[in-house]
């Protein structure tokens, strides 16, 4: 039997094909997606540039028709664009994709009509209870629905355009690097007859990724865009990831730039259009978001790690926009989800309104020395985070909470430790006053995790 376990994660299905995710079961799971959003008359799928996207997609698809729900395939689609047609449809989606992850893998991200998430508590778990019981509900009565090609992708470019208008500002040189993933599909649309002089980067698609791994949240993988972005002189760098739904920031001098400090600027925008409207931010990104947030009139909202949580919590709460420091945006008005490319655009936009650098624009953004993202591989997360947690547990000046992970608290700094929902890792993240501070406390968080890390 399949460990359904490792394949269905905590916002989507994710494995190795075909050991893990082949094209069978694709199916089985689509027959579980239409019983679960039956009686909906219809679902939109797209897919990625993996080679196994495309027959995953057709037998995921005929799961969906065998319980006489029509699909609407939209074919190549970066994540956001498929979240688009669910929301300007009005109906289901399904995206076959790994994002980030290696060639051999893939995955679907699966959502509600309008682009509402489905996660664990909210549809992967009884998908993953059908699949181990094999008690799928026939909700088809012996009926099929059809199937039809439509191109969404003009229509998301132009949705896009009518939410940030970049036409009157002055031209910047943009470097844009997209990993030869779906970015290379999407950019061309969005960026066309815009202010723009586009340096393409990678623009090939090719799931084998060959040039770098399409993670732009890891340094070596934006090490070619930087050193572009200097060489030509550019404005700004852009690196999106293999399905195109995260992108990272590089300045003109060829930093890279935190996604916390993106998450304060476009913030600061929305809240200039939308005085006191509701900012959603993660546990791991910069507090200098939440102050900035204070600052200006709106109301910061924390929330845990990851895309089904925040989407929840931006529907509860009305949010305006959301944040995470992995380089998701979220937005009201692409119906809660995420886009790295509407992100890109809210940053050109504020640039090209600016006559000075993109340092310059940012600084006032930027307030607190980072870790980033350390990885660490153990084999018992938990037991090195209680390891963790039992050395602050008590510490004058310390608070502890448990929302994701573990989060440690001081008036001079914090960090996070969590296991990773997608990959076996532990993932700490550590913030400070100043980078002297920052670094001891993420030397001691590390020297404890790898103290524990195989115990």
């Amino acid at each position: 039997m399949r460990d359904l376990a490792g394949l269905i994660k905590a916002y989507d299905v994710r494995g190795v094909v075909p050991d893990e995710l082949d094209d069978d079961l694709a199916r089985e799971i689509g027959r579980c997606f239409g019983a679960l959003i039956a009686p909906a008359p219809a679902i939109v799928i797209g897919h990625d540039m993996r080679e196994s996207g495309v027959g995953l997609a057709k037998a995921f698809a005929a799961g969906v028709m065998a319980q006489d729900i029509d699909v609407i395939g939209i074919g190549l689609a970066s994540t956001d664009q498929l979240y688009f047609a669910s929301g300007k449809l009005d109906i289901p989606g399904a995206m076959f994709t790994a994002s980030h992850n290696p060639a051999k893998y893939n995955g679907i991200k699966m959502c509600y009509a309008g682009a509402k998430p489905v996660g664990q508590d909210s549809g992967l778990n009884q998908i993953k209870d059908w699949l181990t019981t094999g008690t799928v509900p026939d909700v088809g009565g012996g009926k099929s629905g059809t199937s039809r090609e439509e191109d969404m992708l003009t229509a998301y470019a132009a949705h896009l355009h009518s939410l940030v208008d970049l036409t009157g500002n002055r031209a910047l040189k943009v470097v844009v690097d997209a990993g030869n993933g779906m970015g290379g599909h999407t950019a061309p649309a969005v960026f066309n007859d815009l202010p723009l002089e586009i340096v393409p980067m990678y623009f090939e698609l090719d799931g084998s990724f060959p040039n770098h791994e399409a993670n732009p949240i890891q340094p070596a993988n934006v090490a070619d865009l930087r050193k572009r972005v200097v060489e030509e002189k550019a404005d700004i760098g852009l690196a999106f990831d293999g399905d195109a739904d995260r992108c990272f920031i590089i300045d003109e001098l060829g930093q890279i730039v935190s996604p916390s400090t993106i998450t304060a600027l476009i913030a600061a925008r929305e809240l200039r259009r939308e005085p006191g409207s509701i900012i959603i931010y993660n546990l791991i990104t910069s507090r200098a978001v939440p102050e900035i947030v204070s600052e200006l009139g709106g109301t910061p909202v924390r929330t845990r790690v990851g895309h089904s949580f925040i989407k929840a919590e931006m529907a509860r709460t009305g949010a305006i926009f959301g944040g995470e420091h992995s380089g998701h945006f979220y937005f009201r008005d692409f119906w809660n989800a995420d886009s790295g490319m509407l992100a890109a655009l809210h940053t050109l936009d504020a640039l090209g309104e600016e006559g000075g650098p993109l340092s310059a624009l940012l600084a006032q953004y930027t307030r607190y020395p980072a870790s980033g993202e350390i990885n660490s591989t153990v084999t018992d997360p938990q037991a090195v985070i209680a390891r963790v947690e039992q050395h602050y547990a008590g510490a004058e000046g310390v608070k502890v909470d448990h929302l994701d992970g573990l989060t440690v608290t001081h008036k001079d700094w914090w960090f996070n430790l969590r296991a990773s929902n997608t990959e076996p890792l532990l993932r700490l993240n550590a913030e400070a006053g100043d980078r002297p501070t920052m670094e001891r406390v993420r030397d001691d968080v590390l020297a404890l995790v790898t103290k524990g890390a195989n115990q």
